[in-house]
């Protein structure tokens, strides 16, 4: 599916804005909106970062455009009391909305309507929140701005930007439409095999353990019927990706294996953007985001190189080192033509905040899950369902 990147949709009101434009420190208001999180950043016009805040996840598809404008609206408003809001209550100059699940053309139409509707800023731009991986991974030395980037957190998406502009993206619909992989797919494959050692049908692997430790149970069959009597939430099942990525540095052939089907599927996306754009022999940058990813599991980042190096030798392979949000807020300040080194300023701003060990949201930055162990030598947090297990692998 090739298509052109949405327009801005300018204020509703119609009313001169230059005036108010002059005067209003806040330039861009950036949301990334994740299935697991939502990111919010507000930046002034030469880069620096004024507030930051962090909420829920939303999925439209699930709770629909209004009911994704409270939790957004709710966030944003976190952020905006940390400035100073215009005269006229404007938070900043633009909005970039980059959602989960705005994943057709007409979806991304109806949230744009939507965010305009909040009045956050005198126009707004809504795209799916994948540009903002692929923005946050390129720089001012990438002119054009152009790329194929993928993301694997909670789900799996890919899109590619040629440098004429042109567009290629999937529908993102879940197996569908073809996919699979991200935490969702993969915690369903780690029970599909945890369950199938126990009951005999399967090979033995670490994962069963894994499972029932991290659920505090004794068997698997035990999570199985949690989840189908309702008392297991299906969500949870996001949280499991980082026992995969685990048990596959343990050398466990089950979990190996699931992880090189999902490089196979994170490379096979980026290959088929880039030959849908003619992109295979240039030096196309690919961009790689979502915690999944991020983690930088060893297994999966090899399988992953080594497959883009056979089909596109000249391809630049970058996993993002800044948050999403930095994207969408990189996306807003093109818009507002901001002097090129806001850029600089704002990738420093996130940097210095992690160098810090703190992330940009408040909280404290989470050691690399393959590290994250307690005293016995088990996952840490094992049996307590601990959040952190759920944020590295829903990031994104």
């Amino acid at each position: 599916m090739t298509t052109p990147l949405p327009p801005c949709w300018p204020s509703p009101s119609g009313r001169p804005i230059l005036a108010e434009v002059t005067a209003l420190k806040p330039a861009v208001l950036a949301i990334d909106g994740g299935n697991s999180k939502t990111d919010v950043a507000v930046v002034a016009s030469d880069g620096t970062l004024l507030a930051t805040a962090r909420g829920p996840g939303t999925n439209s598809h699930e709770i629909g455009a209004e009911q994704t404008m409270l939790i957004l609206d709710a966030v944003v408003k976190q952020a905006a009391a940390q400035v100073a809001a215009s005269r006229n209550g404007w938070v900043a100059l633009h909005t970039v909305a980059c959602l989960a699940n705005a994943d057709l053309p007409e979806e991304e139409d109806e949230l744009a309507a939507a965010v305009q509707a909040q009045g956050w800023s005198p126009s707004a731009t809504v795209v799916n929140d994948t540009f903002a991986i692929l923005r946050s991974g390129l720089t001012d030395e990438d002119q054009p701005h152009w790329g194929v980037a993928v993301v694997c957190g909670a789900g799996i998406n890919c899109v590619g930007v040629a440098p004429d502009g042109r567009v290629t993206r999937f529908l993102a619909l879940g197996t569908i439409s073809g996919d699979w992989g991200g935490g969702s797919g993969l915690g369903l494959e780690v029970l599909w095999h945890a369950i199938r050692a126990e009951d005999g049908r399967g090979p033995a692997t670490t994962l069963s353990g894994y499972l029932t430790s991290h659920f505090g149970v004794e068997r698997v069959e035990e999570i199985t019927l949690g989840i189908h009597k309702g008392k297991i939430d299906d969500d949870e099942l996001i949280g499991l990706a980082p026992l995969l990525l685990l048990a596959a540095n343990e050398g466990d052939p089950t979990a190996r294996a699931v992880v090189n089907r999902l490089a196979d599927e994170i490379s096979v996306m980026a290959i088929t953007a880039m030959r849908r754009l003619d992109l295979t022999g240039q030096a196309t940058p690919v961009i790689l985001g979502g915690g999944i990813i991020t983690a930088r599991n060893p297994l999966l980042m090899d399988g992953i190189t080594r497959q883009l190096a056979e089909a596109a030798p000249r391809a630049r392979v970058r996993v993002i080192d800044v948050p999403p949000v930095v994207g969408a807020a990189l996306l807003g300040l093109d818009h507002v033509q901001a002097p090129p080194a806001a850029e600089s300023s704002l990738r420093a701003a996130f940097a210095l905040r992690v160098l810090l060990r703190f992330d940009p949201f408040g909280t404290a930055r989470r050691d690399a899950v393959e590290h994250d162990r307690d005293e016995s030598g088990q996952p840490a947090g094992a049996g307590a369902r601990d959040d952190r297990w759920r944020g590295a692998a829903a990031g994104g």
